[in-house]
């Protein structure tokens, strides 16, 4: 059987699947070393002018799970694997082998068009996964897809489920009973996400290290904080665009999650100076804080974080506005230099 790579830019899946081998064996063939130890010019004088080679060379006699599988096929982007399953009925089997043993999955690879049918085909035999991404699968992933999928593999540790608007509270219970080892999961926009589910979520998966609950506005103090006091790992964590968080969900925050990094309270407006300077006090880890939006936050007690060198969203006051205002009202602290 015969394995033909054309070499002349991009020009299609073999490109890299098949270079290596075939080069290989072309420089055998046109570049032969003479009985003196020297290249045969002849031999390349008549090599192929533009790289078309053809050799006898059968690259699936190369053993799939050893060689072809982690060492080819899992350095292509996932839209080029997929496509080889159009060369034969062979190469479709060897996809679908790659498929049900990769350990990551991102729809962000496969473009804006890409059909519920293919994703439940693709991972129908998968059940060593580790990361699935399906934000690119936001306008069609319901419960049916989802929940085979979460079924079948309990080794998962970061999932992103941005804006999968169509899914229920019910995918995430299944997340929390089958992914105890869960480390991150992206929930932003998914407004269907209640108490009771992110409760089932901080109950069953104890090493939550990154949750992004932004735009998650069924949720309240309450369920931040039953949140947090399970989930002490939290290194990274997203309450933004919720208007129901307060400072009670900070200041729980800041006292139970000691090794807390990044906070993003875009948009809470009933997040006050209170919780930011508890924040201060308790977070000697954090590194970063979004507070852009969050009109009762003043320089007061983003002043103290500053001085930690804590990364914030809201540039400080000039110099010379606070002098001017210290001469105006003679407190300038108190206001706010956000608006």
């Amino acid at each position: 059987m015969y394995v033909v790579a054309i070499f002349a830019g991009d020009r299609g899946i073999f490109a890299a699947i098949g270079g290596i081998a075939v080069l290989l064996e072309a420089s055998k063939k046109f570049f032969k070393p003479s009985h003196h130890g020297d290249v045969n010019h002849r031999s390349v004088k008549h090599a192929p002018e533009f790289f078309i080679l053809t050799c006898r060379l059968h690259l699936l006699d190369l053993p799939w799970e050893d060689v072809l599988v982690p060492h080819i096929l899992s350095y292509l982007p996932l839209r080029h694997i997929l496509s080889l399953q159009r060369v034969s009925k062979t190469f479709q089997s060897l996809v679908q082998l790659y498929l049900s043993n990769c350990r990551c999955f991102d729809s962000t690879q496969l473009g804006s068009h890409f059909p519920k049918s293919a994703f439940c085909n693709m991972l129908k035999d998968n059940s060593v996964l580790q990361r699935l991404d399906l934000r690119r699968c936001s306008d069609w992933l319901t419960d049916k897809e989802l929940l085979p999928i979460i079924g079948q593999n309990h080794h998962l540790l970061h999932i992103n489920l941005y804006s999968c608007v169509q899914l229920s509270r019910q995918s995430l219970v299944a997340i929390s009973l089958s992914c105890p080892h869960l480390r991150n999961i992206c929930l932003g926009h998914c407004e269907w996400v209640d108490c009771l589910s992110l409760r089932s979520l901080a109950d069953h998966c104890k090493c939550l290290e990154a949750v992004d609950l932004t735009a998650c506005r069924q949720l309240k103090d309450d369920a931040i904080c039953y949140l947090v006091r399970k989930s002490v790992r939290l290194k990274s964590l997203s309450l933004a665009v919720n208007a129901n968080i307060s400072d009670v969900a900070v200041e729980e925050t800041a006292k139970r999650c000691r090794d807390l990094e990044h906070l993003d309270l875009t948009g809470c407006l009933r997040v006050k100076n209170d919780s930011i300077r508890t924040l201060a006090e308790y977070g000697n880890k954090l590194q970063s804080l979004k507070v852009k939006h969050c009109h009762n936050v003043t320089e007061s007690s983003l002043g103290i974080l500053r001085k930690k060198d804590v990364e914030l969203d809201v540039e400080p006051p000039l110099q010379r506005a606070l002098v001017l205002l210290q001469d105006v009202v003679g407190f300038a602290p108190f206001i706010n230099l956000q608006i």
